[in-house]
């Protein structure tokens, strides 16, 4: 069984999410939990995937929390270890934070060209997953820019910007497809609109496929 690293630190990268995670992909994927404190030397050589997933907050705090693992991190990732960004994790792949992609940037969806809205508060976004339209749970998540030639578009938001891509074996996500029941539960004007856990599927099936490669 495959072994992912999943990074928590509430509330920028929550434990909310984090659970989302685990009961989307714990039936084919072990997890080892890492936090920003200092890690055993030999902490990454048994992980497939280093997973950093969304959560509430500001993405200033990417210094405080990743100073201990940052080069290390990086170091796994430039020689071909796997990197799943829910959210938050998928802005810190970006040019200003861990770098890992190469002619493509994650920027606030909520202040691109023809976004359907401008507020970053939860709600149920229409966005087109490999040609089918699904609402997917919204928290103020990025659009994926660049060179589209650099990367492969699984899904895309109702203005066409890249929602979630995947780059070699970076897989980048700006929607919650990891959420549960309760996520909109906690939203009145969310209620009854929750997947049924339809969209853990095409989590599961968009790590599996960059773990293949």
């Amino acid at each position: 069984m495959k072994k992912i690293a999943l990074f928590l630190h509430q509330p920028y990268c929550s434990v909310q999410s984090g659970n989302g995670v685990i009961q989307a992909l714990s039936r084919y994927y072990s997890f080892k939990i890492f936090t920003r404190h200092t890690l055993e030397k030999d902490f990454f050589d048994d992980v497939d995937m280093i997973c950093f997933p969304g959560g509430l907050g500001d993405a200033d705090n990417f210094n405080f929390l990743t100073k201990e693992h940052r080069q290390r991190i990086q170091k796994f990732v430039h020689a071909g270890g796997a990197y799943l960004g829910i959210c938050m994790g998928a802005y810190w792949a970006g040019s200003e934070y861990f770098n890992l992609v190469k002619d493509v940037d994650a920027v606030q969806y909520i202040k691109r060209p023809g976004t359907d809205t401008r507020t970053p508060h939860a709600k149920n976004l229409t966005v087109n997953w490999q040609g089918r339209d699904v609402n997917m749970f919204f928290y103020d998540g990025c659009s994926l820019v660049g060179d589209e030639n650099k990367f492969k578009t699984v899904a895309r938001y109702a203005n066409g910007d890249p929602m979630a891509i995947v780059q070699g074996r970076i897989g980048l996500i700006g929607c919650h497809p990891e959420s549960e029941a309760h996520w909109y539960n906690d939203y009145s004007w969310m209620r009854g609109k929750y997947h049924q856990g339809s969209q853990h599927q095409l989590l599961l099936d968009f790590v599996d496929s960059i773990l293949r490669i």
